[in-house]
């Protein structure tokens, strides 16, 4: 059965940094492209960052581009999201994901970033 469980999350001012995990249980992980969504209030899933399953390639929403940084841990079955300066617009639910449109996610961990 697949389990992502994401932590890291919290209150940050603008300009501030957090790094979410994500520990992965019940697939292969080191087969897997795994990726970060978010949720904004009152707004849909929107696809943050993908990582491919050897951890070479990254690709990134414009918006974050520069700022955000994912990787892996194929050993300790983990995934990253290093996010520094952070904008209010960062402000949602972050979720680790199996696939691109988040439908198999774990239950998420909330950033604000907020004066």
């Amino acid at each position: 059965q697949v389990q992502l469980v994401e932590s890291g999350g919290g209150l940050v001012q603008p300009g501030g940094s957090l790094r979410l995990s994500c520990a992965a249980f019940g697939f292969t992980f080191s087969d897997a492209w795994m990726y970060w969504v978010r949720q904004a209030p009152g707004q849909g899933l929107e696809w943050v960052s993908t990582v491919s399953a050897s951890g070479n390639s990254t690709t990134y929403k414009n918006s974050v581009k520069g700022r955000f940084a994912i990787s892996r841990d194929n050993a300790k079955e983990m995934v990253y999201l290093q996010m520094n300066n952070l904008k209010s617009d960062d402000t949602a639910v972050y979720y680790c994901a199996k696939n691109r449109d988040g439908l198999v996610r774990g239950q998420g961990t909330q950033v604000t970033v907020s004066s």
